[in-house]
């Protein structure tokens, strides 16, 4: 299986900042020593100016490319601007593009960052600069490589950047399901919002979930899912207010990717966000990217069985 990752992109920031930057090298080391006989470890590209006009508005973008944003702008996004954030970003951006053609010709591929969904077309916000989602689900649009796609966003803030950019575009369909009384405190409405209480464990959490999947997102009517796996909704998640354990969370993407396996219809996976102890963080990114790499194995026996006796 295919594994995007960019944490060889520096992102400068000031001590003591509360952004969990070494998450994503961690996370790639421990996938590496979890299941890399079984994954192909791909450098970033980065997204192209073209590319992310399709998703934001061009103002935005050159102000980013020139480091003109406002100091207004830079507190919003949370990271002071630099070219090497800027470039960051593109790699970010652009990994979450790759796996997703990969995953259109291999059924599943695994982004180590991306999620960005908190991003706007002409605005970015809770560190994240780019929609990468947004971006690459728009290129796939316009080369006509897919016709549908459909956003699973259980990171625990609400992908209000990806519902906005999406929300008058009805080959997108946007489902997030998160903490209602967290971060982004105004909501922006998507195609299926699914607001949680303060609180909310593994039993409760995977029932709602589902029920959702089985009773509204099991027609295969996408060409590609785009899942952020966020490990916020982790009870010790200090931006979260869910109470999942790591056993829920495991559970959690063993259901959303059976569920479109099963239904035969191809899944690029980001991690989102994640912000507990980063031992733990880096616990749950992995087990994601190992429950991926499960069901890529066992698609791609199937697709070896199925030519042997053809």
């Amino acid at each position: 299986m295919q594994v995007f990752y960019c944490d060889h992109f520096e992102l400068p920031l000031p001590e003591g900042h509360r952004f969990p930057i070494d998450k994503y090298r961690l996370t790639r080391l421990r996938v590496h020593e979890r299941i890399g006989e079984h994954i192909e470890l791909r450098a970033a590209p980065a997204a192209t100016w073209e590319q992310l006009l399709l998703a934001h508005d061009v103002d935005y973008v050159r102000r980013m490319f020139e480091g003109k944003l406002s100091d207004l702008e830079q507190r919003r996004i949370g990271f002071p601007w630099s070219a090497k954030m800027l470039e960051r970003s593109r790699r970010s951006t652009g990994a979450t593009l790759a796996a997703a053609q990969v995953a259109l010709d291999e059924s599943l591929a695994v982004h180590l960052s991306g999620g960005t969904h908190h991003a706007f077309r002409d605005q970015g916000q809770g560190f994240c600069v780019f929609n990468d989602v947004a971006v690459a689900a728009c290129v796939l649009l316009n080369d006509q490589r897919i016709a549908r796609a459909l956003v699973v966003d259980l990171d625990v803030h609400q992908g209000n950047g990806t519902a906005s950019i999406f929300q008058d575009d009805p080959r997108v369909f946007t489902f997030s399901m998160h903490g209602d009384r967290n971060f982004p405190f105004r909501k922006t409405n998507g195609d299926l919002d699914v607001a949680l209480a303060d609180g909310t464990g593994d039993e409760e959490y995977l029932k709602i979930l589902t029920e959702i999947l089985e009773q509204r997102l099991s027609a295969a009517d996408w060409d590609l899912v785009f899942y952020l796996a966020g490990a916020d909704p982790f009870y010790a998640d200090r931006m979260g207010r869910l109470r999942l354990t790591k056993a829920g969370l495991r559970k959690r993407d063993e259901i959303v990717l059976s569920h479109f396996c099963k239904l035969g219809i191809p899944v690029v996976v980001t991690m989102a966000g994640g912000y507990g102890p980063l031992e733990d963080v880096v616990d749950i990114h992995a087990a994601t990217a190992e429950i991926a790499c499960e069901h890529w194995i066992a698609d791609h026996r199937a697709r070896r069985n199925s030519i042997g006796q053809a």
